[in-house]
């Protein structure tokens, strides 16, 4: 029998262990952020309700919370609250049937920062455990099981252990991360804790990082990131909100309250902890550049299943067509107008004759009048556009009117109700609103008078300006920037797409490469450079149509037309078309391991239909030196570099590449004994399984050699 003392001390801690399991994973959605990025479309709206591919954001939202098994949501409301708490009681997360949540409840107060909202949160006592602390603009579909079991296993051996931020790798310049800023995280990798964070341009508006000689020698290893996206998910206790409290200061999340910390990790004892995730997708939509950069994605489908077609709201009703169009029930298109691909077209929308929409998402029951070009652009509910207006990668809100033969540059942005008159030209600088805030009175809006002179003789709107942004906690980020940053005209930063793990830099053009020690990512060197941004554009297109095309089960005769097709039009590098297919083909090979197909039955089921795609994609048979063919081996080696169970996939896809003659013996060793195949520790670690294929071609080589000699002797002895 135990001493009396261990055993009420065991009975402690089983109670303790039952009312971890019993607590309710909770989370709190920071619907307001406090900043005016939106402007001036948060003016009349809540930043939360704004249209992302036709779907408010708190939706992705919503549904990342529901995935990640949580129960209790508190959704912290700022501005327009009526607005908020009227859409979300009439949707399905307010329903006792529909809704996986046992609790949501939105909170209101009048705090005007996120540190207030933090301080506000915490003299509430509503949070009694584990807690994710999300933004209403997060879009994901990353699960959580593994960060969440992390946590709680740090946290039960140390209680100062408070937060883990979840990270996305994804390179220095990658699209959806904030242009002009960069945040720099200092690791330890043994214990996945973060040392020191800070931004740059730091206050003193240096890019020179200042690190504790103290963290240098107290830690054998750490990493210095910049290749790391905030996803906006923290996974934290109820000290985080203590901290908050104890420190009016804080303000911001990251520049003040995660640098504060850290900074001050020998006064408070608290650890703060990374978990850094290399596949899935998870983005902010922070700033209208990053609006412009999730669309994308979610429209080709590297969000999946957050794509316009899994409807997500109630009454959708968007189905898929070949090229990533999507359209809802009701759409009515005149016979000769064209709506390329990457478009979305909303509920009761007409276009009319000769009308030509590319690339852009169309709102429900707009009018598109005759001789309209819609190139990039949003367009939202019930949008008005006269014939013969040109919209370029601009924004125009709901309710809003053009009249015709209007010109919409690039970067305009155009608010809610706002009415243009006839053959007016917005320039890409310009925001136009028909509301602003009062003087006296910066939270009530009013509405204006028109500025003829900008949105002509019986139009409705002016300039929007706002001083509020010069406060900012980092620059505002335009939907086109200005002053070389980058351009979407010219797309000078990386279009690989945020579930995108490996690429390798393309010599045949101008291309520049920030390398991390888990994979490079590419962007567009010139902003001039026509041809770059053709062919930059190939690879994100190219892998996605192939991919489509393997799960529809195309032919290979169909996928290779369309993908010549898509080269002559972007000029297009034979190693661009390696690139794409390995990319499709390894998505569609671990889409069909997690589905429950064996590793070897899932290669042979994709590598061995398309045969001759796969011979048509390399021209070096005949000769003695297979560069083309090592180069397929490279980057089907990389792509596998990060991906779960990679090593058996290289083995069993080598194999069957032998096997079918696409890829000769002879390339398999040169691939095997050349440089890129064992450049780094995980190019090495990936091929290992794979040494057994290579004895075996080796030991083949040497038998055949050795038959060759003896009926070589034999001739000489007939002689």
């Amino acid at each position: 029998m135990p001493p009396k003392g261990k055993k009420a001390q065991g009975s402690e801690k089983s109670k303790a262990q039952d009312d971890e399991r019993d607590e309710p994973l909770q989370a709190v959605i920071l619907a307001d952020p406090f900043e005016t990025r939106f402007s001036p479309f948060t003016l009349e709206h809540p930043r939360c309700l704004l249209p992302l591919a036709n779907t408010p954001l708190i939706e992705y939202t919503f549904e990342f919370l529901a995935n990640a098994g949580v129960e209790d949501v508190y959704v912290y409301c700022g501005a327009h609250r009526d607005q908020v708490e009227e859409y979300i009681n009439e949707s399905k997360w307010m329903s006792q049937v529909a809704s996986p949540f046992s609790k949501l409840e939105l909170i209101q107060s009048t705090s005007h920062s996120i540190g207030d909202a933090m301080r506000d949160l915490d003299t509430r006592g509503l949070l009694v455990g584990d807690f994710l602390l999300v933004y209403g603009d997060v879009v994901s579909n990353l699960p959580l099981e593994s960060a969440l079991a992390q946590h709680r296993a740090r946290r039960a051996k140390d209680k100062n252990a408070i937060m883990t931020m979840v990270l996305r790798e994804a390179g220095t310049r990658h699209r959806t991360k904030a242009q002009g800023t960069s945040p720099i995280f200092v690791i330890d990798p043994s214990k996945d804790r973060c040392l020191h964070f800070e931004q740059m341009p730091n206050k003193e508006q240096s890019h020179f990082l200042s690190i504790d000689p103290l963290t240098l020698s107290d830690h054998q290893e750490i990493e210095i990131r910049q290749d790391l996206i905030d996803c906006g998910i923290d996974i934290c206790t109820p000290d985080v909100l203590a901290l908050w409290s104890d420190n009016f200061d804080f303000q911001a999340p990251r520049k003040g309250f995660l640098h504060q910390v850290l900074k001050d990790w020998e006064l408070n004892g608290k650890t703060i902890h990374t978990h850094i995730v290399t596949d899935h997708y998870a983005a902010r939509v922070r700033n209208l550049h990053a609006y412009d950069a999730v669309s994308k994605d979610i429209v080709s489908r590297w969000a999946y299943p957050l794509c316009p077609d899994s409807n997500l709201v109630r009454g959708q009703t968007y189905r898929l067509q070949k090229g990533n169009i999507y359209k809802e029930d009701g759409v009515i298109l005149a016979r000769d107008c064209v709506i390329n691909p990457k478009t979305v077209i909303g509920r009761s929308t007409s276009v009319g004759d000769g009308s030509i929409i590319s690339n852009s998402i169309i709102g429900r029951h707009c009018q598109i009048g005759r001789g309209v070009k819609i190139d990039g652009a949003y367009i939202w509910d019930h949008v008005n556009i006269g014939d013969g207006s040109i919209v370029n990668k601009s924004i125009i809100a709901s309710e809003a009117s053009l009249g015709k033969r209007c010109i919409i540059e690039a970067g305009a942005l155009i608010s809610h109700g706002v009415s243009i008159g006839e053959r007016k030209t917005i320039l890409g600088t310009q925001r136009i609103t028909r509301s602003k805030r009062k003087r006296d009175n910066s939270d009530e809006v009013v509405r204006g008078e028109p500025d003829t002179a900008i949105v002509g003789a019986g139009g409705s709107g002016f300039e929007f300006r706002d001083s509020e942004e010069e406060d900012e906690d980092e620059p505002v980020d335009e939907l086109v920037a200005r002053g070389g940053l980058y351009n979407l005209a010219s797309l000078s930063f990386s279009a690989e797409s945020i579930s995108t793990l490996n690429s390798e830099s393309e010599e045949d053009f101008q291309i520049s490469h920030q390398r991390s020690e888990a994979g490079s990512f590419v962007s567009v060197g010139s902003v001039d450079s026509a041809t770059s941004h053709h062919a930059h554009n190939f690879d994100h297109d190219a892998a996605a149509s192939i991919y489509d095309s393997l799960v529809e089960g195309h032919e290979s005769a169909n996928i290779q037309l369309e993908l010549t097709s898509l080269r002559m039009s972007t000029n297009a590098s034979e190693h661009q078309v390696r690139r794409a297919v390995v990319v499709a083909f390894v998505k569609r090979i671990t889409q069909l391991i997690k589905a429950g197909t064996s590793v070897r039955d899932a290669v042979a089921q994709v590598f061995g239909q398309h045969q001759d795609l796969l011979t048509r994609t390399m021209f070096d048979k005949n000769a003695s030196n297979k560069t083309d063919q090592v180069d397929f081996l490279v980057l089907l080696q990389g792509d596998l570099v990060n991906k779960d169970g990679g090593d058996s996939i290289l083995l069993s896809a080598a194999t069957k590449l032998v096997e079918m003659d696409v890829i000769e013996d002879d390339a398999m060793v040169q691939w095997w004994e050349g440089p890129k195949s064992s450049e780094d520790e995980g190019m090495r670690k990936v091929r290992e399984k794979t040494q057994q294929l290579i004895d075996f071609l080796n030991q083949s080589s040497e038998e055949e050699d050795s038959e060759e000699d003896e009926e070589d002797e034999e001739d000489d002895d007939s002689e």
